[in-house]
């Protein structure tokens, strides 16, 4: 096994969502910060993906786990809007389904998605019946990935909580005119998450994009969503500052009864 880099132990790599999830609802979102990961994707990168050593991915992924009731329920993530049920954990070994989003109503089983500027979403139900795991990239998040997961939990959107995790920043986060232009011909309400930079270039506000959808759908309980992977290098990975690097989890899980 690689040697663990000596920055923090498991928990200090790790965060809840401060969120006011019932009790019985359990959430942990990752940091780069400790872990067995080297170079680019130094040091808890959890993603086999993208060119890591498979051994330090394992370690990551053993200590993560170390940490909750079961392994992950892992997604192959293609920015799309694709919504698994999660009946149980998955078979060691198991192909990932090809899926940005994912729920589940059976205690112990975790979601989870991958991100490294992408926006992670988790959401809840009041009565801690159900919960789940988006990955809300501005293209899942423009074709409705939040619309369509809040449909398969089949909850009343105004039950619902919602935590918004750490992505890349409205400050950070520069588009080009087809991207805000895609945003706006579903709801041109959205012209107001986009700051212009120079021509053909805006600053587009992820958390405010998801808010948006979260309130259309009637979920009035959001929070998180201040948190900028570009700007924090030492406790985030950001695809977009450095290229090459890894990825964070956030997951989200039922304690047992």
């Amino acid at each position: 096994m690689p040697e663990a880099l000596p920055d923090s132990s498991p928990a200090d790599s790790c965060f809840a969502a401060d969120w006011p999830a019932p009790a019985r609802v359990r959430s942990l979102l990752t940091t780069r910060s400790g872990g067995f990961s080297c170079g680019p994707w130094a040091g808890f990168n959890l993603a086999s993906h993208v060119g890591d050593d498979p051994a330090a991915v394992a370690a990551n992924r053993e200590r993560l786990a170390a940490l909750l009731p079961s392994a992950p329920c892992w997604l192959e993530q293609v920015h799309g809007v694709e919504v698994v049920e999660w009946s149980a954990a998955p078979v060691p070994g198991a192909v990932p389904p090809r899926a940005d989003a994912a729920f589940t109503r059976v205690p112990g089983v975790v979601c989870a998605v991958l991100t490294a500027d992408c926006l992670p979403l988790l959401l809840c139900d009041d009565a801690g019946s159900v919960v789940a795991a988006v990955h809300a990239g501005w293209r899942g998040l423009c074709a409705s990935v939040i619309e369509r997961t809040v449909a398969a939990m089949g909850c009343a959107p105004d039950g619902l909580h919602a935590y918004l995790g750490p992505a890349i920043g409205a400050a950070s986060f520069e588009v080009g005119d087809e991207v805000r232009a895609a945003f706006l011909a579903v709801d041109p309400a959205a012209s107001a998450a986009f700051v212009p930079l120079v021509p053909g270039k805006w600053l587009a506000d992820l958390a405010a994009l998801a808010r948006q959808r979260l309130a259309a759908l009637g979920v009035l309980s959001i929070s998180g969503g201040e948190q900028c992977t570009l700007r924090d290098a030492q406790r985030f990975y950001s695809y977009r500052r450095d290229g090459v690097c890894g990825r964070m989890a956030s997951l989200v899980w039922l304690a047992a009864d």
